[in-house]
């Protein structure tokens, strides 16, 4: 286990929530300044620079999802039969150790380009590491690799998010006088299947073929509310998540939602609101796109790859990465590193 001696040492540290972020943060800094690093930046993130003029940054979330009871030691690195066990593992300490040992093993010196490292919290969550980064003006080099799992394959882009609340105000009365109340929950329905029809006939039908599933996708993920069967509603509150394939479907469908919620007496929530990207790398063949979020769709003026680890096995039960996909990755962050900043 001395060859995953990095990854082990970050699996021991229990980020769930951010918790330890504090002790992970400092191990990392530490690891880097010895290897001739300096600290540009931190907080409950950490950004450390080698060199000038940087040509290449990697971006890593140092936090993890909870786990169940039947996670067998999630804070220990367990190998068995070419595998490796622990929480975080895939998602993803796994690309950030695989990160360091890659640095670890280059003579940096040699290098004609710097590098940066931003190590963020909260992605799990609400994106909060990331958030901060951008509200205090940090600024990236012109490529940017993200280690989120990928079982070693390099995407160049995602779909983006659209993600709401919708709360419906009624009057509460008895069924047997509905003209007296006004109901929440036919006024939920009336707008979802209005939008929905929207959805059907104006943004289902663009496709963009740089995606796996090559349209912009909607789901009624949340509908609640009521409280008796023989009582109008004075509330319901609906959630919903679109995942962008095209920029400009965010305006439209932010446009529709906010007309049918004057219709139908309801205030809207927008909890995320990120644009898709899809970027053009020089050097690569094949330009593959992903439909998972990641940090990469906040990340503005770079040229951005996310590569990680494999399988991709993030947020299951005794998540794990194989040995063969963890050795594969360091050389591929050598090779990107030597490419772009040799």
């Amino acid at each position: 286990m001395n060859e995953y001696r990095i990854l082990a040492d970050l699996v021991r540290f229990n980020t769930v929530g951010d918790k330890e972020n504090n002790e992970i943060i400092n191990y990392i800094e530490n690891y880097l300044l010895n290897l001739g690093f300096r600290t540009e930046y931190k907080t409950k993130d950490l950004v450390m620079t080698y060199g000038s003029n940087p040509g290449l940054g990697f971006l890593g979330h140092t936090d993890t999802v909870e786990y169940v009871d039947a996670f067998k030691a999630p804070f220990e690195l367990r190998e068995q039969d070419g595998f490796l066990y622990g929480l975080g593992a895939c998602d993803m300490k796994g690309g950030i150790a695989a990160f360091l040992d890659a640095i670890t093993n280059l003579d940096l010196s040699k290098l004609k380009r710097g590098i940066n490292l931003y190590f963020t919290y909260d992605e799990e969550r609400f994106f909060g590491g990331i958030d901060e980064l951008n509200r205090n003006n940090i600024s990236f080099p012109e490529y940017m690799i993200f280690g989120e799992p990928t079982n070693n394959e390099i995407f160049v882009g995602h779909k983006g998010i659209l993600e709401y609340r919708i709360n419906f105000e009624g009057r509460k009365a008895h069924s047997s006088t509905p003209d007296k109340g006004i109901s929440a929950n036919m006024n939920a329905v009336k707008f979802v299947n209005e939008l929905d029809d929207f959805y059907n006939n104006e943004i289902r039908t663009e496709e963009v073929y740089d995606y796996e599933v090559p349209y912009t996708t909607m789901n009624l993920g949340i509908l609640r509310g009521g409280t008796a069967r023989n009582s109008i509603p004075a509330f319901c509150e609906i959630g919903l998540d679109f995942r962008i394939a095209k920029r400009e479907h965010i305006e439209r469908i932010t446009a529709k939602v906010e007309e049918l919620a004057n219709r139908y007496r309801a205030s809207i929530e927008i909890l995320q609101k990120v644009e898709p990207f899809a970027d053009d790398i020089e050097f690569l063949e094949a330009k593959k796109t992903t439909n998972f979020m990641t940090e990469a769709a906040e990340v503005r003026g770079a040229k951005r790859m996310i590569l990680g680890t494999g399988p991709v096995t993030a947020h299951e039960v005794n998540e794990h990465i194989s040995t063969e996909s963890y050795d594969k990755l360091v050389n591929q962050y050598t090779e990107l590193i030597e490419r772009i900043c040799g």
